[in-house]
């Protein structure tokens, strides 16, 4: 896992080391107007690599009503285009989940597990601007409520294909 903030003057040298599809898709973040965006999922292509676009308008939950989720065809780069704030969720998948659904073999690319008590959770603070790389083998629990309640999010996510990375 690798988050960090679009706005930091930092940024380019904070993604030099990440594959250059990883790179594509945070410049992608921070160039483009994501929150007059249309909602929805799109075909995107960044320096050659066909990516996928998810403009998602949503609302923060209380971390007990939302699942663990991990993909392995994808690398997800969510980012907070606007609202919040937000916290996600993550830790490392070592195995031990027990599996909720499983829609890895589908075109979501998405395995959920049950909560874990026992699970090291993390936790991200979202703000907009913030965005984090989520590898196949992290954990991810994004749109978790950050106050006392609820918000509204434009979440952006952007769906690298892990083989453009090897």
């Amino acid at each position: 896992m690798f988050y960090g903030n679009v706005n930091n003057a930092n940024i380019d040298q904070q993604i030099a080391l990440l594959p250059k599809a990883l790179q594509s898709a945070v410049r992608f973040l921070k160039e483009t107007d994501l929150i007059s965006h249309e909602p929805g999922k799109f075909d995107l292509e960044l320096d050659g690599v066909p990516m996928v676009l998810q403009v998602l308008d949503l609302t923060t939950a209380p971390r007990q009503t939302l699942r663990p989720e991990i993909h392995r065809k994808n690398i997800d780069v969510q980012f907070l285009a606007f609202g919040g704030p937000e916290m996600a969720g993550y830790y490392s998948d070592d195995g031990s989940n027990l599996i909720d659904e499983d829609l890895l073999d589908s075109p979501r690319d998405i395995l959920f597990y049950h909560n874990n008590p026992a699970a090291p959770e993390g936790v991200i603070y979202m703000t907009p601007g913030v965005f984090a790389v989520y590898f196949p083998w992290d954990v991810h629990i994004p749109a978790i409520q950050a106050k006392d309640a609820p918000a509204p999010i434009r979440k952006i996510v952007i769906k690298v294909p892990l083989d453009a990375c090897l």
